[in-house]
């Protein structure tokens, strides 16, 4: 019985797996905060994002209605889904918005391509730096009274 159990957790375990397309094995370096926020700047991330405290800044605003960076959220904005939105932006377009304020006729997202201009390093300073700008604020859970016909 136990060789069993341990037989169907493995297969279970490597079902999980996708092939060559896992994530498996995937990690980056730590970024750094400081050079984040000029990464931030010298991209001018600021002519269609907002950013608490960096409102000063803004030059010229691309979009009507900026797409709102940082904050209080109630789910953790993870590593990973910063560094897609930032390297594939249409993979999950900003919610909140008007499908048409963040997407051109093609569908895809307004957000410029950056892949071919940030280096690997610019990039993670950038997530690290965003990163930072997000507090997590958990729901809070309803309390019911106990019931008793």
């Amino acid at each position: 019985m136990k060789y069993l159990l341990l037989f169907t957790l493995g297969f279970l375990l490597a079902a999980c797996s996708k092939g060559p397309d896992s994530p498996r094995g995937f990690s980056l370096p730590e970024g750094d905060v400081e050079r984040g926020e000029q990464v931030f700047l010298q991209y001018d991330c600021l002519s269609c994002h907002r950013l608490q405290g960096y409102d000063a800044v803004v030059k010229d605003r691309e979009l009507e209605k900026p797409i709102v960076l940082g904050g209080t959220v109630t789910k953790v904005k993870t590593y990973a889904e910063l560094l897609t939105s930032v390297i594939n932006p249409s993979h999950r377009l900003a919610s909140g918005y008007e499908r048409d304020q963040v997407t051109g006729d093609d569908g895809e997202s307004l957000m410029r391509n950056y892949n071919d201009v940030m280096t690997v390093s610019e990039l993670i300073d950038l997530v690290a730096f965003l990163e930072a700008h997000y507090d997590l604020d958990p729901y809070a859970q309803s309390h019911y009274q106990m019931y008793y016909p």
